[in-house]
């Protein structure tokens, strides 16, 4: 056991132990109202979330990124957190957007 606690050093070593159904479950419970939401109405909800999460919550660097005015992007991460029930002003938070993000990446 303490051997295999000296090899995980990193979150993709970590997401890469837990089996593939249950990182499938968590990425849909975060991103699933998100996927939605742009699926309707074109939002463009994750890619606004990866880019924040990104620019560390920079609000201006990420508009920057985005080419949108920051209170637009303001507006996003709002809506963002209405969907999921989250703030996106927590570290917790943060954290479990960034690794439903990459949950199901290979």
């Amino acid at each position: 056991m303490r051997e295999l606690v000296g090899e995980v050093d990193s979150y993709a070593l970590l997401l890469a132990s837990v089996p593939e159904r249950v990182r499938w479950s968590f990425r849909d419970r975060l991103l699933g109202p998100l996927e939605e939401y742009d699926s309707d109405k074109r939002a463009d909800l994750v890619h606004t979330l990866e880019m924040f999460l990104a620019c560390s919550g920079s609000w201006s660097r990420t508009a920057t990124r985005l080419h949108v005015h920051v209170n637009t992007l303001r507006y996003r991460i709002r809506r963002i957190e209405e969907l999921t029930g989250r703030d996106l002003g927590t570290l917790e938070d943060r954290v479990d957007f960034f690794l439903a993000l990459r949950a199901t990446q290979r």
